[in-house]
């Protein structure tokens, strides 16, 4: 999608991707994989470029996806110059939660809106041998363990309550979410366009 915007040059199109970029806004969306992850660095490598102070505004709304991927994307967030404050609109689900509650300068959600955590899934179609298996089932309990202790960091829960609410997936409404940790407050849309300049 494009919007049409006035510089000094006259009137020019660009995407509105560009346009909220401009204004400091990124978005994680749709599934998270490496082309995401990779594609959110860039962007905040832009962004970083043009200014290392000022607060990055990030929107998620998205289903999760691969650890791996979402830990490039948590390694960027924990150690950004600029301030990132956080907005959940409509769901952050499995890694995107992780990567929302990983927030430390606001963490806002929608009243609507869901967060749902689980242990990390089993990958489709594991066979082979005995000691493959029992590698990758190593792999996957250092896994969960280390998402335990990232989860109980930021919403300061001990790892064994982490470990007890995510045996099944667990779906938070937006009070239990703050109830939890995982959010600071419950901002409807207005309130957060106005807490990201934008309104």
């Amino acid at each position: 999608m494009n919007t049409i915007v006035r510089n000094r040059n006259g009137l020019e199109t660009i995407s509105i991707e560009a346009s909220l970029r401009s204004k400091r806004i990124l978005f994680i969306t749709d599934e998270i994989n490496d082309q995401a992850a990779l594609e959110f660095t860039k962007q905040v490598f832009y962004l970083l470029h043009e200014n290392v102070a000022d607060p990055i505004h990030l929107f998620i709304n998205s289903p999760g996806g691969s650890i791996d991927a979402g830990m490039l994307i948590y390694d960027v967030l924990s150690k950004i110059p600029a301030p990132v404050k956080m907005y959940c609109i409509g769901k952050a689900y499995s890694m995107a939660a992780v990567l929302f509650s990983s927030g430390s300068h606001g963490r806002y959600i929608l009243p609507h809106s869901k967060i749902m955590l689980h242990e990390p899934l089993i990958p489709f179609g594991i066979g082979g041998k005995t000691t493959t298996i029992q590698t990758i089932s190593d792999s996957l309990l250092k896994t969960k363990q280390d998402m335990e202790a990232i989860l109980a960091l930021h919403t300061g829960r001990t790892p064994e309550e982490i470990s007890e609410i995510t045996k099944t997936d667990h779906y938070f409404t937006a009070q239990e979410a703050v109830d939890f940790g995982l959010a600071d407050a419950v901002k409807d849309f207005s309130a957060m366009l106005k807490e990201g300049g934008i309104a």
